[in-house]
């Protein structure tokens, strides 16, 4: 099997919420994504998606993505999407770094690979463990009643986890404003539920101690990358005793290493696109079970495709190391195909139809702005 042709289409994710607010004054109204079909020889299709979370979020856009794949795509043209790791090992030489549009195009070949074998994809990451994946919701920052609000709404539709973000500058509010959104998100707390309070690298250690010294003791909650530098964080991690997960942080496999020499942190969210697809991310699976560290399955947003990843490498952790998995469909008003995979009973079971599942809408992706053969 060769891959003989490469499409890339562009479409833009609005955010269903209206504008989305995270640390340090950065809004977004909507998201651009990037969608790549590998087809084969075989006339098999793959598909694959990377959603950048804006530009400043992390080292990673749109328009960079697109580059990214001009630049690596010709080099997999006549190769076997079915060697994961030899494609990986291809793309790497083309361009150094830019996992983000690495990702859309390792998607491709899981999905390809699933098909021309008749199987799911977490079936070739390591087998289901049949559970149903506990949900999280994504909680912006904002007004703590309304934060309040929205998380009994995300409850009421079946979420056992919220990621509650916060991050206010001190002429926004400060450690106080952050501590008010905090409790008031956590008030009505449930048994069985798992809270992330991200900031997204947006506190100091100076405003993280502060804004954890302002809440009640009997909270319980994990902080998420709450500085924008390993230095800081360490420094923090040093001096509080609150789980500490790690997210913008850990993106290649160096950084997980680095996670667990500096004992830096006790779990990471592990964004699919910012791992650099799901070949990288299964290595990153593995490290942190061996080194005893939680995993919250998730990606930067995306619409029906990047679930689908999310879901599947969901599916192939352990209960005790998995937290929650994100469902960024809830993010955004356009699905970019149909993937039966409904949140219910606490969570979420990707199906096991071959591939990642996703079958796609190429009406509402029209035709394809790049390709190569």
């Amino acid at each position: 099997m060769k891959i003989n042709k490469i499409e890339l289409f562009e479409i833009h994710l609005p955010y269903s919420g209206g504008s989305y607010e995270l640390s340090g004054g950065r809004i977004y109204t909507g998201f651009d994504s990037v969608i790549v079909c590998l087809t084969t020889d075989t006339g098999l299709e793959g598909w694959g998606e990377s959603t950048p979370f804006g530009s400043n979020y992390i080292a990673a856009h749109a328009r960079g993505v697109r580059a990214g794949i001009e630049e690596i795509a010709p080099h997999l043209i006549g190769r076997d999407p079915r060697e994961v790791d030899r494609i990986n090992d291809a793309m790497d030489e083309a361009l150094t770094g830019h996992n983000h549009a690495k990702s859309a195009l390792d998607l491709a070949c899981w999905d390809v690979f699933g098909k021309s074998v008749d199987l799911p994809v977490f079936t070739l990451l390591g087998g289901s463990t049949r559970n149903r994946l506990p949900a999280i919701s994504s909680i912006y920052a904002g007004v703590p009643e309304d934060m309040r609000n929205r998380v009994a709404e995300h409850r009421a539709k079946g979420f056992m986890g919220h990621s509650v973000k916060v991050g206010a500058l001190d002429s926004e509010g400060g450690p106080a404003l952050d501590a008010e959104r905090i409790t008031a998100s956590l008030a009505d707390r449930q048994p069985g539920e798992y809270f992330i309070v991200d900031a997204n690298g947006g506190l100091l250690p100076e405003t993280a101690l502060r804004m954890l010294r302002m809440l009640p003791s009997e909270l319980d909650f994990v902080l998420e990358a709450p500085c924008a530098t390993w230095h800081e964080t360490l420094s923090l991690r040093q001096r509080c005793d609150v789980p500490i997960i790690l997210d913008e942080l850990a993106q290649d496999d160096g950084d997980i290493a680095k996670l667990v020499r500096l004992d830096i942190a006790d779990g990471i969210g592990l964004k699919i696109s910012k791992a650099g697809g799901l070949t990288r991310a299964r290595r990153h699976r593995d490290i942190c079970q061996a080194a005893g560290l939680t995993i919250s399955v998730q990606d930067t947003v995306g619409s029906t495709l990047s679930a689908a990843s999310i879901f599947h490498m969901g599916a192939t952790v352990p209960e005790r190391y998995l937290r929650c998995v994100l469902d960024p469909r809830q993010m955004v008003t356009v699905q970019t195909g149909h993937f039966e995979a409904p949140i219910m009973d606490g969570g979420v079971v990707p199906p096991s139809e071959p591939g990642l599942g996703v079958r796609i809408d190429r009406d509402l992706l029209g035709s394809p702005s790049t390709q190569w053969s």
